[in-house]
């Protein structure tokens, strides 16, 4: 091995937990060593599990059963002291969970029309200023965003003008939420389209189309002004926007790589370094990436207008874990490199990440 070799980040299975339902979402607990299983039990119902990390094991602190299959979930509009989940359900309901007594909601609304795909929040945890909000994105079409603090309306709704088709919704996510006013959210679609909503004028700030399916789309931090942005896609392939400079016309500078000839299921950035990231693939692997910033992020085009410049990413490391997709995947807010995901072969699996910070 050469010393470069000796030097890239290794990805180490820790701990892995079999488990007798599909999972579809896993989720570190903030400020613990607990995570959470979401998924889908054979009689149809929804599973919610709570672990703890204990040395070279899983503990079941405790499981809850609901009445429909949890798709997603995320502790993003919670505080640190409350730490409450939102979920997403395939009856298209937003819940939010007190953990400790998870037995009724403490919020809850019929959302949507079809299952909620995609949750995101924003505001809590210290992560972003403003008000703490949820945004769904489901399967008829739309995408809302919900304060807690409002009951039953959503404070914003972005659906298909009539007459145009209603597509199928598959990821959500904030972005640029780096002071009191300002918030964006990004969806993406099942045609490949991406769009950026502008939560400020409430209008549709920019789109564009990818060619495949949009399986997951992350900022590469919420709490900044809008920097990188990773969409992945149903054909292997990921594309980061630089998204510092939007151009009139053009939108904004991409880099596009493929990854792997299956599905990229997820994208998730390191919370401790934001130019690093990790994909989740239906292939069974995870790779991790650096991007590199170029020399010059914008120049002016022939006609003076300023436009950006993407840089390039490298692949750190990759590895393979499962004959299964891996579908889900967070990294510990609190301890860098450990992380958790989920495959479709009913395993979650944590995983330690190592020289992070060499690289």
């Amino acid at each position: 091995m050469s010393a470069a070799g000796l030097e890239r980040p290794q990805l180490v299975s820790h701990v892995q937990q079999a488990l007798s339902y599909t999972l579809f979402d896993c989720k570190w607990v903030p400020r613990s060593a607990r995570l959470l299983c979401l998924g889908s039990a054979a009689r149809g119902t929804g599973l919610l599990q709570l672990y703890e990390l204990r040395g070279g094991r899983l503990a079941l602190l405790r499981e809850i059963e609901k009445a429909k299959p949890i798709k997603c979930g995320t502790f993003g509009a919670t505080s640190l002291q409350q730490r409450y989940l939102a979920t997403g359900d395939f009856g298209g309901n937003l819940n939010i969970w007190n953990l400790e007594v998870p037995e009724i909601p403490v919020y809850s609304v019929k959302g949507h029309k079809e299952i909620i795909n995609s949750i995101d929040g924003v505001g809590g945890l210290g992560i972003g200023e403003g008000a703490p909000e949820i945004v769904t994105g489901s399967r008829d079409g739309t995408v809302k965003v919900w304060d807690p603090r409002q009951k039953d309306i959503p404070v914003a709704n972005m659906e298909p003008v009539q007459g145009e088709s209603k597509r199928d919704c598959w990821t959500v996510t904030f972005g640029n939420a780096y002071n009191q006013e300002e918030r964006v959210v990004c969806a993406g679609y099942d045609n490949g389209d991406i769009k950026l909503f502008d939560l400020k004028t409430m209008s549709l700030r920019w789109e564009t189309n990818i060619k495949n399916g949009v399986c997951s789309l992350e900022f590469d931090r919420k709490d900044v002004n809008m920097n990188k942005l990773v969409a992945t896609s149903l054909e292997g392939k990921f594309h980061v926007f630089d998204m510092r400079t939007q151009h009139p016309t053009k939108g904004f500078a991409s880099v596009s790589e493929k990854a792997q000839k299956s599905t990229i299921w997820q994208v998730r950035h390191l919370p401790q370094n934001r130019d690093i990231f990790m994909t989740s693939g239906g292939a069974g692997s995870l790779h991790l990436w650096k991007y590199e910033y170029p020399a010059q992020r914008s120049k002016k085009d022939s006609e003076g207008a300023e436009m950006g410049v993407a840089g390039s990413v490298s692949l750190l490391q990759n590895v393979t874990l499962s004959t299964q997709p891996i579908s889900s995947l967070d990294w510990s807010p609190d301890k860098k490199g450990l992380c958790v995901c989920g495959a479709f072969d009913q395993t979650v699996r944590v995983l330690i990440v190592t020289k992070l910070n060499k690289v």
